[in-house]
């Protein structure tokens, strides 16, 4: 039985055979064509039985490729063999050629214009992971960051060992490995995104990991700061919770994580021992499933004055809330709108809005949020979607209750609301019920004992200026 199979186009044959060569010195036993068909073979018969029986299929993604209806078989019958059983999917690129919808979950390795140095790397690492060594970390994984497409209907299921995660950009990686590298040696079970490999379901493994985290470790960076993947990262671990151990290395905070603790690490440093104490105290008590102390969550004294979340602008963040709604993912539209709001009266660092702050909101950017949110529900969801079932027209905690039963985010006045933000959101239903969003909930406030007033606070402010500005009536 082969160590892999070799899919290709017939006008990329001379290039797959150089491919395979080379596995083939690192010890690789390669299913290829041109060297294992023998006279006789039924050949659909054989191909059949090498894919069903491989662990490890390697998919050349050419022009030619992408013109050629055997390819197209054999990638298809590749992919649903990826998704049936445990086959590590690996695809390619190869010249002028973007990388198709089928294998854009996958980790996947770029050839196109590669120098000789650079091949006999990519060669060693994909041979190391086809024959389950640990490939060198100097490989990385910047070829694949940039695949950001939703992950594959598959239940999140837990890993083998839930630990802390470890988030960065390419950008970031020399630090994120040296981290990971002092993590693992003070005894923390650490799994990091330098960690994944050749073949794995890109974002379904990100977030099986991040939903069993037992911390969630993330490098902030300008780099980090403008990656989509990072937003999505970030947004997956506050909709489920886990605790944020941000890690500053230049420029400003990030402004999803703005109301955090956050270790200043601008001037190269690793944490110290407090810092690995805390982060030990963090694994500790979600591996154990206890609540986390108050010791173990609120902010800590920093050494040095604290530097604000970055801004970003308004059109920016309206475009990201306009991504999220366009693929249905509702919380995370949530979680993006209420940040646009904190960010837009200045109040990201703080968390919540009071009635003051609430006048600082531009009209523009309270209508360009209803707009969006009416637009892609059927005007199901939205600020004017909810003053329709309840209308806001002063600060008591009655009119937040009268708000909250109309939304469904209650049963009744005299209910309580899930503490979980997950829980709470999933009340809602796959499509949201009419009302529901967006909820102004910051589950970064929720470990503080006042978070509930906090958040009644934000919503009846931003609805009482929505009435005042003529936005809802």
């Amino acid at each position: 039985m082969s160590d892999a199979f070799l899919s290709h186009a017939p006008e990329d044959a001379s290039w797959a055979t150089e491919l395979a060569s080379r596995l083939a010195a690192h010890g690789v036993r390669v299913f290829l064509d041109e060297w294992s068909l023998l006279p006789g073979d039924v050949v659909v018969h054989r191909l059949e039985a090498e894919i069903r029986d491989t662990a490890n299929a390697l998919a050349l993604i050419s022009p030619a490729s992408v013109a050629s209806p055997r390819a197209h078989e054999e990638y298809a019958a590749l992919a649903t063999a990826g998704a049936r059983r445990d086959l590590r999917f690996i695809p390619l690129l190869l010249g002028d050629v973007t990388l198709p919808p089928f294998a854009a979950n996958r980790i996947w390795r770029d050839f196109r214009d590669v120098g000789a140095q650079e091949y006999d790397a990519k060669v060693a690492e994909l041979a190391a992971v086809i024959l389950g060594r640990a490939p060198d970390p100097a490989t990385g994984h910047a070829d694949s960051l940039a695949a950001a497409l939703p992950a594959p209907p598959r239940p999140l299921t837990p890993p083998d060992e839930p630990g802390v995660v470890l988030c960065y950009v390419p950008a970031d990686a020399a630090y994120g490995q040296a981290l990971a590298g002092q993590l693992r040696a003070a005894g923390l079970p650490t799994w990091s995104v330098g960690d994944l490999r050749p073949g794995d379901a890109h974002f379904w493994t990100i977030r099986q990991r991040l939903r069993y985290a037992t911390a969630i470790v993330m490098l902030m960076s300008p780099q980090s700061q403008d990656s989509d993947d990072v937003t999505r990262m970030i947004l997956e671990g506050l909709l489920h919770d886990r605790p944020f151990f941000p890690v500053l290395l230049h420029g400003d905070r990030n402004y999803h994580l703005a109301h955090t603790w956050y270790l200043d690490a601008r001037d190269g440093r690793l944490p110290g021992p407090d810092e690995l104490a805390l982060l030990r105290r963090l694994h500790d008590a979600r591996a154990a499933g206890r609540p986390l102390d108050a010791a173990d969550v609120l902010p800590a004294p920093l050494a040095r004055p604290p530097v604000r979340a970055v801004r970003i602008p308004a059109a920016t963040s309206l475009d990201g809330l306009d991504h999220a709604l366009r693929q249905g993912e509702w919380a995370h539209a949530d979680l993006l709108t209420t940040s646009l709001l904190l960010e837009a009266a200045g109040r990201l660092d703080d968390g919540w809005l009071r009635a003051r702050d609430a006048r600082r909101l531009p009209p523009g950017v309270l209508t360009g949020i209803d707009a969006l949110w009416s637009t892609h529900s059927h005007d199901r969801q939205g600020f004017t979607a909810q003053a329709r079932t309840a209308t806001v027209r002063g600060t008591r905690h009655a009119e937040f209750l009268a708000l909250s039963v109309a939304c469904g985010w209650r049963g009744s006045e005299t209910d309580g609301v899930e503490r979980s933000y997950r829980e709470f959101t999933a009340a809602a239903g796959p499509g949201g019920r009419p009302g529901f969003y967006p909820t102004l909930r910051n589950p970064q406030n929720e470990r503080f004992p006042d978070w509930y007033d906090q958040w009644t606070a934000t919503v009846l402010a931003t609805h009482l200026h929505l009435h005042h500005e003529g936005i809802v009536r």
